[in-house]
Parts: C-alpha cells; sequence; structure tokens
C-alpha cells in the first residue's frame, strides 16, 4: 500500500474516534456558506432543544470560525427562521411524505432555511440557495437526507422564485 492511502495519524485519530476527517475543500467556504453552517447548527439546538434564540446566538457566536462568518446573513437566518417557525412548516408540509416530528431536525433545519432564503435573499439566485441546503444535509443530515431536502426546496423553488427559474429555462 502506498503512502497516499495511509490515513493520516489525525485521520486515524478522527476516525477512531467517530468524527468526520477534516476535509481541505470546506475550510475554503465563503462567509456566506459559513454563515449557513452555523445557523444549521443553531436552529438544530432550537428545533430539539428548544432554546431561545439569544441563548444559542450567544453560544454559537463563542464557536471556533465564526469570525469567518457572514454575521448579518447569519443572524437573518436564525432569528427570521424561529421568528417564522410556523409558516416555514406550513410551507414544508404539504410537500411531505410523513409526519413534520418524524423529519430529521437537520433536514427540517435545511428546509426552513431553505424557504427563508427564497423569500428574503432575492439576491441569492434560487440554485444557489438548492445546492448550499442540499450540501449541508449531505454534511450533517442522514444517509439520504439531501434528497429529501432538494425535493422539497427544488418544488418550493418552483413557488417562490417563478420568474428567476423561468429565465434559466429560456436563457437555456
Amino acid at each position: 500500500m502506498t503512502s497516499e492511502h495511509t490515513p493520516t495519524p489525525a485521520a486515524a485519530d478522527a476516525d477512531a474516534l467517530g468524527q468526520p476527517r477534516s476535509n481541505p475543500a470546506r475550510k475554503k467556504r465563503n462567509p456566506r456558506s459559513r454563515a449557513r453552517e452555523f445557523a444549521l447548527q443553531a436552529l438544530y439546538q432550537h428545533i430539539v432543544g428548544r432554546n431561545e434564540a439569544t441563548s444559542i446566538d450567544a453560544f454559537t457566536r463563542d464557536l471556533t470560525g465564526f469570525h469567518k462568518a457572514d454575521a448579518i446573513h447569519y443572524d437573518a437566518l436564525l432569528h427570521g427562521c424561529i421568528a417564522a417557525e410556523a409558516a416555514l412548516d406550513a410551507a414544508i408540509v404539504p410537500l411531505l411524505d410523513r409526519p413534520l416530528p418524524e423529519i430529521s431536525p437537520i433536514e427540517r433545519a435545511a428546509m426552513w432555511m431553505g424557504v427563508y432564503e427564497f423569500q428574503h435573499a432575492p439576491d441569492v439566485p434560487w440554485r444557489v440557495v438548492l445546492n448550499e441546503y442540499v450540501e449541508l444535509a449531505k454534511s450533517f443530515g442522514g444517509t439520504d437526507g439531501h434528497k429529501y431536502v432538494n425535493a422539497v426546496l427544488h418544488a418550493l423553488a418552483q413557488q417562490y422564485r417563478t420568474l428567476e427559474i423561468e429565465a434559466d429555462r429560456t436563457a437555456r
């Protein structure tokens, strides 16, 4: 076996501890992508622990790497999704094939944020919104959770970004 196939000591330790390996590509994320990742983790705390936004926010801002995130985008996602929780669930529920409580908190948070960005961040192209949350679901969610997030957000993109999607179709 060549050395390129031998895990580094850090990777071997991560595997032994059941932790994800370091991914060099992830370290080059842009500030908005970082904000989405921190917001996903914060919303997970809200969904699972029913923690208040202010305590979640204080905890999240102390995490390593937060200073590299777009704090304004993070604030909008965290506080906007918590404030609009019922409306976001109402948008998602008609597209689900199971009761809302059976949806993983990670997938639910990713769908909340995707819907929120479709509604409130018209400067972010719909395909970027879709891709960002599918990738977060791949990184943090269950085995096929990203497929579920993709299907729901793709359907909701048709509703919230109709003109943008039509423009994409005619441009091709």
